[in-house]
């Protein structure tokens, strides 16, 4: 079919969304019970809506809930529709788009943290040059042999991007990521 062809009225009519894409982090308090990440998980892929970034794990212990820190990136009227279906499933207590609320108390942007282990090639020169950069990212060497080393970063995305960037041309083996973790300034929870 030939996109020229298509009337307004059409059912194949996709009105174009002019509205540029952003990077939201939602966090999303849950029941810790089997199932629940998957209907979340479910929800955007159903919905063809992309996941850049997902950790969950237990947080309130006495009362069985589990928080889920959710990345995505898509226009602010698709943001809110997200928030509004996550909202709708039955074990989701609580959807905050932490990007929005952070803007709206005055703080810029939430607190954001990503580990990762990155395993990179070490030998003669580019060893020296790769603890040199490891030291002036702060990352940790956790493993090393006369072949290789093993690096913990911690910090923004972007810091971590651009870790794993500059090791690149060392010979860059092996990388592992938890995905974000954030969390809004101030004195407010989520919970």
């Amino acid at each position: 079919m030939n996109a020229q062809n298509i009337s307004f009225g059409s059912a194949y009519f996709i009105e174009p969304d002019n509205d540029p894409t952003e990077t939201h982090m939602l966090a999303v308090l849950v029941d810790n019970e089997p199932g629940v990440l998957a209907r979340v998980i479910g929800m955007f892929s159903g919905r063809g809506y992309n996941i850049e970034s997902l950790t969950v794990a237990e947080t309130e212990h006495e009362q069985r809930l589990s928080r889920i820190t959710v990345v995505t990136r898509a226009t602010p009227q698709v943001i809110n529709q997200i928030r509004h279906q996550l909202e709708r499933i039955v074990p989701v207590h609580k959807v905050v788009d932490l990007t929005v609320s952070a803007k709206e108390q005055n703080y810029g942007s939430p607190v954001e943290r990503e580990l990762a282990l990155i395993k990179v090639a070490g030998e003669g020169a580019d060893r020296i040059e790769a603890l040199r950069l490891a030291e002036a990212f702060h990352a940790k060497v956790i493993d090393a042999t006369v072949e290789h080393f093993i690096f913990e970063i911690t910090g923004k995305t972007s810091k971590v991007d651009q870790f794993i960037n500059i090791l690149r041309p060392l010979g860059l083996i092996e990388i592992c990521r938890t995905g974000v973790l954030a969390m809004n300034r101030g004195p407010e929870s989520l919970a």
